[in-house]
């Protein structure tokens, strides 16, 4: 009979320690994504911070002008669209359902405020990640 009972206790303390390992692996993924966005994040804002000339040209939207070691030389507004295009591409590879949207407020100095949204396993709504920068 003892033995049984010490079954028993050791089985409820496994499973307690199998419980625990798997929110660690959660936790362990989570911080993953959440360090991505970050330096995601940062990544966006030293482009900015390298083309300041371009402006409100940052929210315009993306496209692939080939700026960045291609054979065209671009204007600062180019190579906004150009850091957008390349930065969201980065941004869905990075994060499983990643999503960046960059909005800018003119003015002395401009407001960027950079948005970056993923989907983590078992919650509904989207995580997002946001830093605003003035420049």
């Amino acid at each position: 009979m003892e033995s049984l009972v010490a079954l028993v206790v050791l089985a409820v303390g496994m499973l307690g320690v199998a419980a625990l390992y798997i929110e660690g692996l959660r936790a362990e993924r989570t911080s993953v994504f959440h360090t991505t966005a970050v330096n995601l994040a940062a990544d966006i804002a030293d482009r900015i911070r390298g083309n300041r000339t371009a402006g409100v040209a940052y929210a315009a939207g993306a496209a692939n002008n080939n700026c960045v070691n291609g054979v065209a030389d671009c204007a600062p507004a180019a190579l906004a669209a150009d850091d957008v295009f390349v930065w969201q591409q980065d941004v869905v590879a990075g994060l499983p359902g990643g999503t960046g949207i960059i909005a800018v407020a003119a003015g002395a100095p401009n407001t960027y405020t950079i948005t970056i949204s993923w989907a983590e396993a078992g919650q509904t709504a989207l995580v997002n990640y946001i830093l605003d920068i003035q420049i």
